[in-house]
């Protein structure tokens, strides 16, 4: 037959590529937006209201203790599964906070932050093709370590204004490639607090599919107006299914430290530990003995974290309220989110990047908490944006008279 010659290609031509071109399983993956917006910041001299870290160290008892440790020469590599004393702490924590009983030489295990505890537990139990659901938007770590773990990621939307989650949908997110329900209650960036409804629900859900629930609770302790943080592995059968993750950084104002932690069953702490010990190994020699030095004792001063969080929250929320933006009340986190459609911006990424320069603050643009696989013509999230008000009053206060005097500039230049 007449015609082009065949050309056969084998396998290996396939698969070449460029020897410097990265792997397929990081596209996508580029600079964080908190590293973006807060550069940003830097660049410009404006007052950083989008990355969550306070302006004000931990407890004095604290810092000492890590000074203490530092200067008796708490330095060196500590055990794999975390210093004993951290350890033992944790398991105390649950027992008094939750009446969970954890042992600590087999079910906790410290990490370098939530984030390394959260990605070694993902990395631990998905396979490529596996699903995970996530109630969306979500924290951005979230797809990077499905996506380098070749599972995909599929979000239940919570929507404004109280951001609750839905039981239809979560039912709905699950097919039969399923494998982990991953959660994140008190919810960032959005501030909502799932209540007991919503965690029979999620316990309903995981239980009928058989699903692993992965449990991001960082904020467990700043929550406000009464609230209260439910654990979902305190739900009847759940404990069995789950690994939750926790951490001194926002408890405890110390966000730089990344001293994290995973409390589950045995089997599951073990799986994620395979993975952690090839991720960082150990970190924070000097640092774990100090945050166990704490962990038990000031409760105290974790309350008056949480109640001044709440005052800054009604200060930053009643003020963006004040200058005609569309502001949602969060129940707990350091997190509001604005919809900036009320300052006539349909985008909030470009609402962002106009800020620093037209008003001297940061934000962050909540659409890269949405999925980015979204067709172009969905809008969800588009035009929301968060604030954090972990900073000190007078931060907050000077952030919103910036925004006061840019407002008639910013509204009358926005797009249509």
């Amino acid at each position: 037959m007449a015609g082009r010659p065949i050309a056969w290609v084998g396998v290996a031509d396939l698969r070449r590529r460029p020897t410097a071109s990265p792997a397929h399983r990081i596209e996508g993956l580029g600079e964080t937006i908190f590293a973006e917006m807060s550069a940003l910041a830097v660049a410009t001299g404006s007052l950083n209201l989008g990355q969550g870290f306070p302006d004000s160290d931990g407890p004095p008892a604290l810092l000492d203790a890590a000074r203490r440790a530092i200067a008796s020469g708490h330095n060196q590599y500590p055990p794999g599964l975390g210093v004993p004393e951290l350890r033992a702490a944790v398991a105390e924590h649950q027992r008094r906070h939750y009446g969970m009983e954890w042992d600590l030489d087999r079910e906790v295990l410290i990490t370098t932050g939530a984030t390394e505890a959260l990605a070694a537990a993902i990395l631990a139990f998905v396979e490529p093709g596996d699903e995970v659901i996530a109630l969306e938007p979500f924290f951005d770590s979230y797809p990077a370590a499905v996506q380098l773990a070749g599972g995909r990621l599929r979000g239940v939307l919570l929507n404004p204004p109280d951001f609750g989650l839905r039981a239809e949908a979560l039912e709905a997110a699950v097919t039969p490639r399923t494998r982990v329900l991953l959660l994140n209650t008190p919810h960032n960036p959005t501030g909502a607090v799932l209540d007991a409804d919503a965690m029979r629900a999620v316990a309903d859900v995981a239980a009928r599919h058989d699903l692993l629930v992965i449990s991001d609770e960082v904020y467990e302790h700043l929550t406000f107006d009464g609230r209260a943080h439910i654990p979902i592995a305190t739900l009847p059968g759940m404990a069995d299914r789950t690994l939750t993750a926790g951490s001194a950084g926002k408890t405890f104002s110390v966000t730089g430290w990344k001293v994290g932690w995973l409390t589950g069953p045995a089997p599951l702490v073990s799986a994620a530990r395979a993975v952690k010990q090839y991720l960082t190994y150990v970190s924070g020699a000097p640092l774990q003995p100090a945050v166990a030095e704490v962990l038990g004792t000031h409760d105290d001063w974790v309350a008056g974290l949480r109640d001044s969080l709440q005052g800054r929250r009604d200060l930053l929320v009643d003020g963006l309220r004040h200058l005609g933006m569309e502001t949602y009340t969060p129940a707990g986190t350091y997190f509001t989110v604005s919809d900036v459609r009320s300052w006539g911006y349909e985008d909030g990424a470009q609402f962002a990047r106009d800020l620093p320069g037209r008003a001297g603050v940061v934000t962050i643009p909540c659409s890269a908490f949405y999925d980015r696989h979204r067709e172009p013509s969905d809008e969800t999230g588009r035009s929301l944006v968060r604030w954090t008000f972990s900073k000190a009053e007078q931060t907050l206060a000077q952030a919103l008279e910036r925004l006061r005097a840019a407002r008639p500039m910013m509204v009358g230049d926005a797009s249509p």
